[in-house]
């Protein structure tokens, strides 16, 4: 049973002919944003402590509007189109909660809020449309909503939309190009603005001087209002006239996050999920014993796979990885050197380890600084050269290129990797101009991804679009931290556009057949050069041939030679399980790495193409990763193995690791897979 009682909500009806708030409508909207906002916190805070993460403060912050808004839609005669649109998708909750309390909504009900973010529920990080559920729309990536629903607006122009929006979102390139259109075109699009001048990392005002939301909106011709949105009069009336008024308006909430969360409010904290203990403070001081119970109660979830043979069982995280190891990097730079030679641009996204808070320390160990104690990130410690780029993506990266315009310059820039189909067009032009840019694409493939689909980085091959005449381009996706060290600490000075790619979640080292790390203090990392991790055991191949008819009869004319799988990045570790395993079956099979994915080893083409099969594997879209284009490598060289590639092929279906046995990307797939390419029943 949820534990807070939401049968004391009542919708409230509201008429847009009616100036002002009755008494007995004031009192139940005030309860029923108390009701939606300890709800949110409960359910979000839930999600997070079973590890799901999930976003509370964007979505708590807006329930004021949105009940308001919700008031009006619910009488006809206001014409106020029914769907809470909302650019900023990492406030989902609030969706979702709407949802259940709709009595339309037959397919959702209270209880299964518990399950937010979980596998198999509906509930992921941003909204994805599912009309079943009462989902109405989809939206993901910050700024790309406002110009959809323009063309919205076209389709049903007697309607008035609202349409929520925020500080961050609106930092976004698209949404200029969507308010001057809305203008032009005079839509009839209210928008609730969320400013409450906190992002992932900071606060815009401090790190954005001269970003003013009424100034830039008034600038692109429309009306802008500042209101108290904490005030509930105030909000009201300010979003009835804002209905009223023909053509496109915008209402920019003011409030602090998080208001009356004790430890939360007014921090970049309420952007992501509510902790434990806050919420346990914050449920407790209202008396929700119940909720409080749950939370306590609680469990993690964890990845139920068994042990991966051939990796250790010490785990390290890329991502987080990559600010040190340029730290340490940087360390070796002399400061004046540092100063006119490098510029981190980043955009807004605290987990990549580049921004950071003062707290996090680690030892950096390289060889070009053993001993030294650094901070996890290169804001604060290298201060002169980093810069907070807000959330503009398109802008960031160029920037990074404009600095590197020249050999000896350098731009780093980092962003998630499913931000990579934003800035491909930059990406373009910063060839064009032969700029040095090293980016770190964090968040690649799907694993571990809750807020799903939207945010999956599977098409990391849109980089990679330059002419072959003269092009240096070059995608690294390392398989552990140590071999993350060596590529960095190779590549950091190359010149043109290099990019960097690492998974949300954590992977364990590869380990060689004796048991030592594989990318050890004395591996060297060749660039353009594939990797052997696994050869076929030829004499154990001999052996179970003759003991194993199966493979005796297909493979007896293939003078002992079997096959191969290719992987690169997070899935390595996997594939390398299903080596081992398949070997000890008698099925032997060898496994190469390529941490260079768009550049062909022809020495290594050649001992593929002469092997009896060729199975790439990957956690990326089958129809434009590595897969897509191996294939045909292999048959220009005058190679024609058996060849298959799997890879990510359906959407996602929420969730944190299911994310990869969902795609058949386990290493039970991979061996089902190797066995029907041999001929062999998996079963």
């Amino acid at each position: 049973v949820f534990p807070i009682d939401l049968s004391l909500y009542k919708p409230v009806v509201l008429d847009l002919q009616q100036e002002r708030l009755t008494d007995e409508q004031r009192k139940q909207l005030k309860l029923n944003i108390q009701l939606l906002r300890d709800s949110i916190v409960f359910f979000t805070a839930l999600a997070g402590v079973r590890g799901f993460g999930g976003h509370t403060g964007g979505a708590y912050d807006i329930v004021p509007e949105v009940l308001i808004a919700d008031g009006f839609m619910r009488k006809p005669e206001n014409n106020v189109c029914p769907i809470f649109w909302d650019e900023a998708g990492h406030r989902v909750a609030i969706q979702y909660i709407m949802a259940a309390l709709d009595e339309g909504k037959t397919n959702f009900t209270l209880e299964r809020l518990f399950h937010y973010r979980e596998h198999g529920y509906g509930l992921y990080g941003h909204p994805e449309k599912d009309t079943e559920l009462g989902i109405d729309f989809s939206s993901g990536r910050l700024g790309h909503l406002w110009s959809y629903i323009n063309g919205v607006a076209l389709a049903y122009p007697s309607k008035r939309l609202v349409l929520f929006g925020s500080d961050g979102s609106q930092q976004e390139g698209n949404d200029a190009e969507a308010a001057r259109f809305a203008v032009a075109q005079q839509l009839n699009i209210t928008l609730c603005i969320d400013d409450n001048n906190i992002t992932i990392s900071g606060h815009p005002h401090d790190y954005m001087k001269g970003y003013d939301l009424k100034k830039t909106l008034q600038g692109h011709g429309l009306i802008a209002e500042e209101i108290n949105a904490e005030n509930i009069d105030a909000l009201y009336s300010a979003l009835r006239i804002g209905f009223l008024t023909p053509g496109p308006v915008a209402l920019i909430n003011k409030r602090k996050m998080a208001v009356g969360i004790k430890g939360v409010e007014d921090t970049p904290h309420g952007h992501d999920v509510i902790s434990k203990d806050a919420a346990v403070t914050y449920l407790s001081e209202r008396n929700y014993s119940g909720a409080v119970q749950i939370l306590k109660s609680a469990v993690k979830t964890k990845d139920q796979a068994a042990e991966y043979l051939g990796s250790s069982k010490e785990l390290g995280t890329n991502r987080s990885e990559f600010g040190k190891i340029i730290c340490g990097i940087l360390s070796g730079i002399s400061e004046e050197k540092r100063k006119s030679s490098v510029r981190v641009f980043d955009c807004d996204l605290e987990s990549l380890k580049i921004a950071g808070r003062r707290d996090e320390t680690s030892i950096v160990k390289d060889e070009l600084d053993k001993n030294i104690q650094l901070q996890a990130r290169i804001r604060e410690i290298y201060p002169q050269i980093y810069i907070q780029g807000g959330i503009m993506e398109r802008h960031n990266f160029s920037a990074a290129a404009g600095f590197g315009n020249a050999s000896g310059k350098q731009g780093i820039f980092a962003t998630f990797s499913a931000f990579s189909e934003m800035v491909v067009s930059e990406i373009t032009m910063a060839r064009l101009n032969y700029a040095n840019v090293l980016s770190h694409f964090s968040h690649a493939g799907v694993d571990w991804m809750a807020d799903n689909t939207c945010h999956y980085g599977i098409n990391l091959f849109f980089v990679d679009n330059a002419l072959p005449e003269e092009d240096t381009t070059r995608l690294y996706f390392p398989a552990d931290v140590n071999q993350l060290r060596k590529v960095l600490m190779k590549i950091f000075s190359d010149q043109g556009l290099r990019f960097v790619f690492t998974t949300r979640s954590s992977v364990p080292f590869i380990l060689k057949e004796n048991g030592e790390h594989f990318y050890n203090d004395t591996y060297e990392f060749q660039p353009d050069k594939d990797e052997i991790i696994r050869e076929l055991n030829i004499r154990e191949l001999k052996t179970n041939q003759h003991q194993n008819s199966n493979l005796k009869n297909k493979h007896s004319n293939l003078n002992y030679n079997c096959g191969y799988i290719v992987s690169y990045g997070d899935m390595l570790y996997r594939c390398l399980d299903a080596v081992e395993r398949l070997n000890k079956e008698g099925i032997i099979v060898g496994l190469i790495n390529k941490p260079v994915l768009n550049v062909v080893d022809e020495q290594m083409m050649k001992k593929l193409g002469n092997s009896e099969f060729v199975l790439v594997v990957e956690n990326q879209n089958v129809k434009t990763g590595l897969g897509s284009r191996f294939g045909t490598w292999l048959l220009e060289r005058g190679f024609s193995p058996n060849y298959a590639h799997i890879g990510v092929s359906r959407l996602g279906k929420g969730g944190v690791y299911e994310h990869i046995s969902y795609q058949g990307l386990d290493s039970l797939s991979i061996q089902k897979k190797v066995k029907e390419m041999l001929g062999i029943d998996p079963y």
